[in-house]
């Protein structure tokens, strides 16, 4: 028989076991590129949602001692649909270029006035870029030679991008569908069919489609960037607001379509519960003497896993008066409960379930006094009120009903104090 649930709220929430606090959710960018990704579009797009770090920027660039033939300008820009911001690094054709290891791509960042992690992080992505070209051209990435991606409008957009991943703090990142793209593209090694096979080798796991327009979509420094930032494609696992975006321009001009890579930075919206599984068993009792059942169920609170045990009379057959009980556990504990309840019990059956519980955030606090120590758990409610609820195991021993109020009211007033529920 399927008796509902015992009515009204239980202490099965009040007094549920916690598990470890959760970590602090992130801000998640997402890259929407809509006309492809390279260096100097993740830049451009970044500085067009964060402009106020484009000083910033420009200071650490400073730092790189570039030659005075490159110049880096930050802009905005427009085309027939779409307005935002260009990140353009000029120098001349053979500035840079030559036979450029990754060693000489170390030294060229270590003699740079550049904050640690920024260099760590740049010479990853160049790292990430050697290894890829080894491993499409059978070369120990030591010995790979960089020649586009050696040049010096190359490393600005690195660099950048490493500066800029560190400004905008720990974050999540996320990237759409990436255009392949189609044809050919000349480099120092000749005609190479596009996408660039460094690019694919870097882009695997990654989605992809054609969107039927050809050229080079995808550069091998975009490649290593989305390579080093591991971004997912998978929906948003939770509600986010969307805090702000950015819209940043590729040096290419494409046939009936914005050249352009975008992001939208979401913000975690703190929620005043969290989302877990419990199980859930049910059963009745029809055989088991009151005394007894009373403490198997005592028992049963005791089993690490089990969250609360009720029970309630319900009318079986025959119009016996029976005891039905609900359990619930943690959904990772459900077979420790299972073997628990027919330990304790003599039910020869139990229907269980997975379902969804949201719980509140809460802490646990204690005030003590003459008569001892109260401990008050306060819980985070929707709209940033806190309430607070003493331990009535900790207020028995004070004396009768009035003095137990007493304590229970100062000791939550105090648990309360400082916030803020008007």
């Amino acid at each position: 028989m399927d008796e509902a649930p015992h009515p009204g709220g239980t202490d099965a929430d009040e007094d549920a076991r916690e598990d470890a606090a959760p970590a602090v959710p992130l801000p998640r960018f997402h890259l929407d590129p809509v006309g492809g990704i390279a260096g100097d579009m993740f830049a451009a797009t970044l500085l067009d949602a964060r402009p106020d770090l484009a000083e910033g920027l420009r200071a650490a660039l400073a730092g790189l001692r570039l030659p005075s033939s490159v110049t880096v300008a930050i802009e905005p820009h427009r085309d027939a649909a779409l307005s935002g911001t260009r990140f353009d690094v000029s120098a001349p054709a053979d500035e840079g270029h030559g036979h450029v290891g990754l060693a000489d791509v170390a030294a060229r960042l270590e003699v740079a006035c550049l904050a640690p992690d920024v260099r760590e992080r740049a010479l990853a992505i160049f790292t990430l870029l050697a290894e890829a070209e080894g491993a499409v051209h059978g070369t120990d990435p030591a010995a790979v030679t960089f020649h586009e991606v050696g040049a010096w409008d190359s490393t600005v957009d690195i660099v950048a991008a490493a500066w800029l991943i560190e400004a905008v703090g720990p974050a999540r990142w996320s990237v759409g569908a990436l255009p392949l793209g189609s044809g050919r593209v000349r480099c120092a090694h000749g005609l190479l069919p596009v996408p660039a096979p460094a690019v694919v080798h870097l882009l695997q796991g990654l989605a992809t489609h054609d969107d039927g327009i050809a050229g080079e979509r995808v550069t091998p420094t975009g490649a290593a960037i989305l390579k080093h930032l591991a971004p997912t494609q998978a929906p948003a696992a939770q509600t986010e607001t969307l805090a702000g975006a950015g819209t940043g321009f590729g040096s290419r001009t494409l046939p009936g379509l914005s050249n352009v890579l975008r992001v939208m930075e979401f913000a975690p919206v703190a929620p005043a519960a969290r989302e877990e599984q419990v199980a859930v068993l049910r059963f009745e009792i029809d055989d088991q003497t009151p005394e007894d059942l009373a403490l198997g169920l005592k028992r049963l609170r005791a089993c690490a896993g089990i969250l609360d045990v009720v029970q309630w009379p319900v009318y079986g057959k025959k119009g016996r008066l029976l005891a039905a009980v609900q359990v619930l556990a943690g959904a990772a504990a459900l077979d420790a409960a299972l073997d628990a309840v027919f330990a304790e019990t003599t039910t020869l059956g139990v229907r269980w379930s997975r379902v969804s519980r949201r719980a509140l955030a809460r802490d646990e606090t204690c005030h003590g006094d003459a008569l001892g120590t109260v401990r008050v758990k306060r819980a985070r409610r929707p709209g940033g009120t806190v309430s607070a609820k003493a331990e009535l195991a900790d207020l028995a021993q004070s004396g009768g009903h009035a003095l137990r109020e007493e304590r229970r009211r100062r000791a939550e007033a105090v648990a309360l104090e400082g916030h803020g529920n008007g």
